[in-house]
């Protein structure tokens, strides 16, 4: 009834999917462990890095700044 070229076919095709899916799913798993954003507003800036206007924060909050210092330099940083 079903002559050996249909049988070939669908073997390819079986070994295509038993092969091609977890083939797939390690490179997905491997692209979301080692490729995806740190942080998802500016994925150029790393956890561990600080940007200046967290930096002036902690200052203010160390009490290293005055209010008015804190406020000028906020707004000299946030005009660039």
């Amino acid at each position: 009834m079903f002559d050996d070229g249909f049988g070939m076919l669908f073997g390819g095709v079986w070994m295509l999917l038993m092969w091609g899916i977890p083939l797939l799913v390690v490179i997905a798993l491997l692209k979301y462990l080692f490729f995806r954003p740190r942080d998802k507003r500016n994925p150029d800036i790393r956890p561990e890095q600080k940007t200046p206007l967290d930096i002036l924060k902690e200052s203010y909050a160390r009490g290293d700044l005055s209010r008015d210092e804190f406020l000028q330099k906020r707004d000299d940083l946030l005009e660039k």
